[in-house]
């Protein structure tokens, strides 16, 4: 028999009464592991001496809450088995010893081996007793983690400036300090046979649909891998379009955003080892919608909303545009702009085409390299060699000046976006529509759209249309799309949310005292 199938068959078993039999299980199972550490220790039954073990991974625990623990076994285990005339025989004494003195720490007993294997590889350490059945699960993890910081990914000029970090348990502290609900609901799985990471489920019971709750619930129950190294494979595995370019469940690690999702009546994922939490479900309109929109005053929160939905139809179109009115319609440009452009293409001897998906590649390329290169060089290498390049293959006559400011225009609208993934994205459709454009003209341009457009159409996000409100439209939902209505318009909650309660109270429109203030 192999080791690993030995060890499988071995996980199945249950404790006995004998320690030196457990301990050479578990020994078994766990073998050629440095960070492993079995630490015994000794405490007296009347007449003889008990042995027991303390087992855990070194690096996961809190070792001032063993020792808290080895404390109150090693000298008030004597105590009470000398009280109550009993031996380590007794049936019962492994419950009296937790609830007599293991009383103010998180202890749990157990008789599955799998289940003492499982606490002891997620931080938490397994006591074995000799002449006891049942072993001792207390909660000891305490392994270094990052502190709370900035989203780096998300930032805001006015707002929270707390981020989720890798540890499920802080992440989902953030965002229950800021929904004080008893109807806010956490629920817990494992997912990955192997890494059997720590998922949380949550959502505002009578605000959410319970339908959305199950059908949520199915996906991940229905996932089968060995392991989920980041919330990202979650999102792969449980997406309604997998072969679409558009993305169907929102990520962020921002504590704020998540609860206002919930509020909303939508459901948050929380993946251990993960900085960020998926919400579903998304519409498309959530990609340009940043978190310091609801901070500021609905008409600088409107307007800087109205810039990104500029920036979005830019960086999808721009190229495209210029490709398709260079080398099919040139009619259609002003005939000073027209010359201008023709005299700065009369030494480039690629066609536009080409040009335009040279320079889209390289200025990806710097992208790329600026992102995965150390921070400070990273920098420097995507605006200075932005700038270097850019000039040179003017200068060498490879490309026209007019390219390079379209394609340095279209990079810039898509930092203007405010979601990565909806970024990413709009980089994905920009190629195909810019071979139509420059393939078939207008029509390869309109036809290209409009594909595109059917397609998001028919996107659903967890039962709901991927542009809603805006197709099917809802004229209630309308006030927090293109623009943001001031919040004592926004009285109702959106038409996602089961719940029927009033998101803001009526008559909270401000008005000025009728009398100046008193002298």
């Amino acid at each position: 028999m192999k080791h690993a199938d030995k060890v499988r068959h071995l996980l199945k078993q249950s404790f006995n009464s004998g320690h030196e039999n457990n301990l050479a299980l578990f020994k078994e199972i766990l073998s050629h592991n440095d960070d492993i550490v079995y630490r015994e220790f000794v405490f007296h039954d009347h007449n003889r001496d008990i042995k027991g073990t303390c087992i855990y991974t070194d690096g996961l625990v809190n070792s001032l809450e063993i020792n808290a623990v080895l404390d109150l076994l090693v000298y008030r285990a004597n105590e009470l088995l000398t009280s109550m005339h009993e031996t380590m025989e007794g049936p019962d004494f492994a419950d009296k010893l937790k609830n007599e003195i293991l009383a103010k720490h998180n202890v749990k007993l157990t008789r599955k081996v799998e289940e003492g294997i499982d606490a002891i590889l997620s931080g938490d350490s397994l006591f074995v007793i000799d002449h006891s059945e049942q072993a001792f699960i207390a909660s000891t993890k305490g392994w270094k983690e990052r502190s709370v910081e900035d989203p780096a990914t998300e930032q805001v000029v006015r707002g929270p400036r707390d981020g989720f970090t890798e540890n499920i348990r802080t992440n989902t502290a953030l965002v229950r300090r800021r929904i004080r609900d008893p109807l806010f609901k956490m629920e817990g799985m494992k997912i990955g046979t192997k890494s059997k990471t720590d998922i949380n489920i949550a959502y505002l019971e009578g605000t959410v649909k319970p339908s959305l709750v199950d059908e949520v619930k199915e996906r991940l129950q229905k996932i089968k891998i060995d392991s989920i190294m980041d919330s990202g494979y979650i999102e792969e595995l449980i997406s309604d379009a997998p072969y679409s370019p558009f993305t169907t469940v929102l990520s962020t690690e921002r504590p704020d955003k998540v609860a206002s999702a919930i509020l909303e009546g939508r459901v948050a994922v929380f993946v251990d080892n993960s900085p960020f939490v998926l919400l579903m479900p998304t519409y498309f309109w959530q990609f340009l919608q940043a978190s310091d929109d609801y901070y500021s005053r609905y008409m600088a929160g409107s307007f800087f909303r109205i810039i990104r939905y500029i920036a979005f139809v830019i960086s999808l179109t721009l190229p495209s545009l210029y490709v398709m009115l260079v080398s099919f319609h040139q009619e259609m440009i002003p005939t000073p702009l027209a010359l201008t452009i023709a005299s700065g293409r009369e030494v480039v001897p690629f066609p536009v085409l080409l040009e335009a998906i040279v320079m889209e590649i390289a200025f990806e390329l710097m992208r790329e390299a600026g992102l995965r290169m150390p921070k400070p060089v990273g920098q420097a290498v995507s605006i200075v060699g932005s700038l270097i390049i850019g000039q040179a293959a003017v200068q060498a006559g490879l490309v026209s000046p007019f390219m390079v400011i379209i394609v340095a225009v279209t990079g810039i609208s898509s930092f203007a976006i405010p979601n990565y993934a909806a970024s990413f994205s709009i980089r994905l459709i920009r190629f195909p529509l810019l071979v139509a454009s420059g393939t078939l003209g207008l029509l390869g341009f309109a036809t290209m759209f409009t594909l595109l457009a059917i397609h998001a159409l028919t996107i659903r996000s967890f039962g709901e249309s991927y542009l809603a409100p805006a197709a099917p439209f809802q004229p209630s939902d309308q006030k927090d799309i293109v623009v943001r209505m001031p919040w004592w318009k926004m009285e109702k909650q959106p038409q996602l949310a089961e719940g029927v309660e009033d998101r803001v109270g009526s008559d909270q429109l401000p008005e000025p005292p009728e009398k100046g203030p008193k002298k």
